[in-house]
Formats: structure tokens, C-alpha cells, sequence
């Protein structure tokens, strides 16, 4: 919480919120968590994610990706499913562990986020595109 203190010194008159020494009253503001925005999430939980393999298999999936598959490391947001199909073909039964461990890296950036599978088996890339739905709404 914030506490904003204000000194008009007139009915009606528009002011800045100020800190001051002695105010005229105060207004108790709720903190507003900052804009998740969801290619930045996204991009952070893959690098995030890569990056606990070790610096060099990082950047040879990034180089692999875009190689083989023409996925920028940039792309990897906006091209979810290639994404997703690229990581499954590269890395076979893996890719599963790969994708959770992306997505407890997007659901600690995003906690409020609450994903509910259609069916009983967890969906990666249903689990980005309904994060993407409730990030950009």
C-alpha cells in the first residue's frame, strides 16, 4: 500500500500527488502489480529455462531452432505451437519435462493465473495460449 498525500490549498484545483512535511489529508492507494506483458513472460520463462541446462546448450537450442525450424529465439512467443512441435521433435519424451519446467517459470511470474485443462492431461501449448488470452485482456 501507498499512502499519497495531497495539498490542494483550493477546492477544486488539480495537483500532482506530493510528499509533504505537514499534508491536508491523505488517500490510501492499493499497489497495482505491473503489467505482465506476455512475449516478455514468455521469452523469459524459455531463456530461464535453457539456461539451467548451462550456457553453451542454451545457445546451441536457440541455434538449433533457428536452423532447422527458421525460430528466432525472438519468434518463440508468437510461433508457440512451431515452438512447441520443434522442442517435441528435438527432444522426444523430454520435451515434456522441458515444457513443465516453462511453465512453473511462467506460473511464478503470473501466479494469479489459473489454468484448468479440458482434459485431464496437461497442455503446453493450451496452457500459453489461455495465458496469453488472460495477460492481454
Amino acid at each position: 500500500m501507498h499512502i499519497i498525500e495531497l495539498n490542494t490549498g483550493q477546492v477544486g484545483k488539480m495537483v500532482q500527488p506530493q510528499i509533504l512535511l505537514n499534508p491536508s489529508y491523505s488517500i490510501l492507494m492499493k499497489n497495482e502489480p505491473d503489467e505482465l506483458i506476455f512475449g516478455d513472460v514468455v521469452a523469459q520463462a524459455v531463456d530461464d529455462t535453457f539456461s539451467a541446462l548451462g550456457d553453451s546448450p542454451k545457445q546451441a537450442i536457440y541455434r538449433h531452432l533457428k536452423i532447422v525450424y527458421g525460430i528466432d529465439k525472438e519468434d518463440i512467443p508468437n510461433k508457440i505451437e512451431d515452438f512447441a512441435s520443434a522442442i517435441e521433435q528435438t527432444f522426444g519424451s523430454v520435451a515434456k519435462l522441458i515444457e513443465i519446467k516453462i511453465i512453473e517459470k511462467l506460473h511464478s511470474q503470473c501466479e494469479e493465473f489459473c489454468y484448468v485443462p479440458k482434459n485431464s492431461q496437461l497442455d503446453f501449448v493450451g496452457y500459453v495460449n489461455d495465458l496469453q488470452n488472460r495477460l492481454e485482456l
